[in-house]
């Protein structure tokens, strides 16, 4: 657990307490929405501002990797609906989100933002303010009663000097300990999806497959001579394919090369995020794989690429069943996170 360092001027222990017990996500992203206005060098920060930001920083978690915030959270709720109305993209980068949101005329946008100021500006200064008349805790926040974070207004919020000073000095950690709190909570929500951590950020670029290409499945090719795609039955030739995540990288979020076959690029781009079905495509996965291992085995048995099937196996002693043993409950949990079957 992280903890937060200690300060004179403000309640830490109250901050830390607004993360206990919580059923929706909202206070996490709430709080990161703060964080981000602040490292802005803002202190009187308009809701609508909060609002758009809390949408675009859960944008990739729910969208891109069909990550569940419970169904008790219309946070998640309201971001499928406002990638409808603003035509956004699934991967969007948070800023291009933030903008299309905060300069939106749509009158069901603002509707849907508007609702988030029921219960949240206020809910969250309960460790400071109580959990009183929704009234009551705007006036005391106006008069720095008990010296909460921000005191609250109709349309923005305006930062405490001691917090505003706590918050920007310390910005970093702030945002690893909410993030922390936060894979605890989507966790909980989530139990058989991997690596939920790695899914509530966006990463500013995805890594590269090209050594997982020349070093594996180059040397995997130019051996075979007649390798074909498991999808098209087109040859794959060095140069002219693509190396696929089998089970969406968006569920597993690695590039493990015992989830990683060779494509052709046309059909890659077009299977996107979509789940192979097993009963037609296994066989040929699997056969692919072990003809791989082989080969590079053969080759070179210390390449570095047959360790990631370690990961998965306790050896590179691998039969068909035992390979679908581990690969069939993934696809299943994939399914049921609202991962769609390729139909084509």
């Amino acid at each position: 657990m992280i903890n937060l360092p200690e300060d004179l001027n403000v309640s830490v222990k109250k901050l830390s307490s607004c993360f206990n017990n919580t059923s929706t996500s909202y206070k996490f992203y709430w709080f990161l929405a703060i964080l981000e206005s602040v490292s802005n060098q803002k202190t009187q920060i308009t809701k609508k501002e909060l609002f758009c930001r809390m949408i675009s920083q859960c944008w990739y978690t729910v969208n891109y990797f069909h990550i569940s915030l419970g169904v008790q959270d219309k946070l998640q709720e309201a971001i499928v609906r406002l990638k409808e109305i603003e035509n956004l993209d699934i991967d969007s980068k948070s800023e291009v989100i933030f903008e299309k949101l905060y300069y939106s005329i749509n009158k069901e946008t603002a509707d849907i933002l508007k609702h988030f100021d029921a219960n949240v500006p206020f809910k969250f200064l309960s460790p400071w303010l109580g959990s009183g008349k929704q009234s009551d805790v705007y006036l005391m926040s106006q008069e720095n009663y008990g010296l909460p974070p921000y005191a609250l207004y109709k349309d923005f919020i305006l930062i405490q000097p001691a917090w505003y000073n706590y918050f920007f000095e310390n910005l970093g950690l702030l945002k690893s300990f909410c993030y922390w709190h936060l894979t605890r909570f989507v966790q909980a929500k989530n139990p058989n999806v991997p690596d939920i951590s790695s899914k509530l950020l966006r990463p500013d670029k995805r890594s590269s497959l090209t050594k997982h290409k020349k070093e594996f499945w180059d040397i995997v090719i130019s051996k075979e001579q007649c390798l074909e795609c498991i999808y098209t039955n087109n040859e794959l030739l060095i140069g002219n394919y693509d190396v696929e995540h089998f089970i969406p990288f968006q569920f597993l979020a690695h590039d493990l090369m015992w989830n990683l076959i060779p494509a052709h690029p046309t059909f890659n781009r077009k299977k996107g995020d979509k789940l192979p079905k097993l009963d037609v495509y296994f066989d040929k996965f699997y056969q692919i794989q072990m003809k791989a291992i082989q080969i590079v085995r053969e080759r070179n048995e210390k390449n570095k690429f047959l360790e990631d099937y370690l990961s998965l196996f306790s050896s590179l002693e691998i039969n068909k069943q035992k390979y679908r043993e581990c690969i069939e409950p993934l696809i299943t949990l994939a399914s049921n996170n609202g991962f769609q079957f390729m139909n084509f």
